[in-house]
């Protein structure tokens, strides 16, 4: 990868997320311009860095939410901010306030409502009766990019009221993990805004949430139910310890990978999954051209890939 020329020792900075970069002091705009050499750099800096790419026509996005933190940071240009997260002491911390500000995290409760019905019609059913065949009582389900953990919580309230009065005896493990820790605080707080909640059934609303003001509070019983942590899809090492999970959602992450990465993170995700597990993406999504190991399963107005039972020799 290549190098921005060195400018110097890196400077020590106070880093504050980038929910308060009004608070900071403006600089010009207009005297720091991301070139496209740089944009070449940084996008393959991001993409080793995360697996997201940045096509050429985001290049302005790109520049925009950057140069937030250049201006932040009272830096002067986007090769020292570079130069900022590869050598800077406070480098680490930094790139979470990164990861803030080149994801985007627009979500709400019950946002894929026909999957919630696919669980609830048949996967739950099936999976519940193979596991006490083997002597298991455990169903563990993975938020991949979870955000602010509506989606978590849309899978916990129905489990709560659809699922469990049916099987008393079954244990349900919810985790939750992004790459943006300022969403994961967010989830972990269970404190939304009515945007998050347009779309929540009057019942669930009125039973898992206490409103208080312009807030609507999730119920401490469902935070319960769910563990949220930070995860890079794209981190092999941590993801290895990603096993034994019955579902996965990973909607609306890979539409931000180039092939390559994609062929990447769905490996991940199918090696994360029992044999009989589902995973279910985006509604703009698909695996065609990325894999052959799962089987294509569909439920009313939406689809799931399925991890087979038996063994392929080659999988992607």
């Amino acid at each position: 990868m290549s190098e921005f020329p060195n400018t110097g020792p890196a400077k020590a900075f106070v880093l504050k997320s980038s929910t308060n970069l009004q608070n900071a002091e403006n600089s010009s705009d207009s005297k720091i311009v991301l070139t496209n050499a740089s944009f070449e750099v940084w996008r393959t800096y991001i993409y080793e860095l995360c697996g997201i790419y940045f096509q050429d026509n985001k290049k302005y996005l790109l520049e925009s939410r950057l140069l937030k933190r250049i201006n932040y940071l009272k830096l002067t240009s986007f090769e020292e901010y570079l130069k900022f997260l590869k050598f800077n002491p406070q480098a680490r911390t930094e790139r979470r306030y990164l990861y803030e500000a080149i994801t985007i995290n627009e979500t709400f409760f019950f946002r894929n409502q026909p999957q919630l019905d696919a669980l609830t019609s048949k996967i739950f059913t099936e999976t519940i009766e193979a596991k006490r065949k083997i002597g298991q009582r455990k169903i563990r389900i993975w938020s991949a990019a979870s955000s602010s953990g509506e989606e978590a919580y849309s899978v916990a309230m129905v489990i709560t009221d659809m699922v469990k009065p049916k099987f008393p005896d079954i244990e349900f493990e919810i985790v939750g993990t992004d790459i943006n820790e300022d969403v994961l605080e967010r989830a972990r707080n269970g404190v939304y805004k009515e945007y998050a909640i347009r779309n929540t059934p009057a019942f669930f609303l009125k039973k898992y949430f206490t409103v208080d003001g312009m807030n609507y509070i999730i119920d401490p019983k469902l935070k319960n139910m769910v563990k949220f942590s930070f995860l890079n899809l794209y981190d092999d090492i941590k993801m290895k310890s990603m096993t034994n999970f019955d579902i996965v959602f990973c909607a609306n992450v890979l539409i931000y990978f180039d092939t390559k990465s994609k062929i990447k993170v769905v490996s991940h995700l199918y090696n994360s999954l029992n044999r009989g597990g589902y995973l279910f993406i985006g509604y703009a999504e698909t695996l065609h051209g990325i894999s052959k190991a799962f089987k294509l399963e569909s439920f009313p107005k939406t689809i799931s890939y399925k991890k087979e039972w038996y063994k392929w020799k080659k999988l992607f």
